[in-house]
């Protein structure tokens, strides 16, 4: 693939996942679907986060790949039951469920390209990636994701509390 469309995906990801907990927000979700949905937000986003950690400290093989297939293979389970959570509890707009296709698409088409770019070998050897290239994948998913989701399951904690 040309260099720039992983990166430009990337971006694309994060700012689906940012405008996703918008969504979460505007439509109460403390008061909703409440902490079961954020927790599952929470999990989905420990599990690409491992996934990210593993491709940042790990040789590109096909053992890697494979590892984070059962990652992304998690993460779908991981948003179905997400979606479960909230059907029919809180309102889910178009909108929001066209925010949902990006996120459940991004980590298939990562994956994929993952495979492409392994080495064909099947062993886990630390190979870490420069530091600049750690800050450049990880400040913004934590700003972007991280941050959201943290507010966001206080809010749910502190509504759940005040009951």
């Amino acid at each position: 693939m040309i260099s720039w469309t992983m990166p430009t995906l990337y971006g694309i990801w994060l700012l689906a996942g940012a405008l996703d907990f918008h969504f979460h927000r505007r439509t109460d979700i403390a008061h909703t679907s409440s902490l079961r949905e954020s927790v599952l937000h929470g999990v989905q986003l420990c599990l690409i986060g491992c996934g990210t950690l593993a491709w940042l400290l790990l040789a590109h093989t096909l053992s890697l790949a494979a590892g984070l297939g059962a990652v992304v293979v998690a993460h779908a389970i991981a948003g179905y039951l997400d979606t479960l959570s909230a059907d029919g509890v809180r309102r889910i707009s178009p909108a929001e469920q066209h925010i949902h296709s990006i996120l459940d698409v991004a980590p298939w088409l990562f994956l994929a390209w993952v495979f492409r770019q392994a080495a064909p070998e099947w062993a886990l050897q630390l190979a870490p990636q420069p530091v600049h290239v750690w800050l450049w994948i990880l400040t913004p998913a934590l700003l972007l994701t991280g941050a959201p989701w943290v507010y966001e399951l206080l809010r749910c904690l502190h509504a759940r509390r005040s009951l």
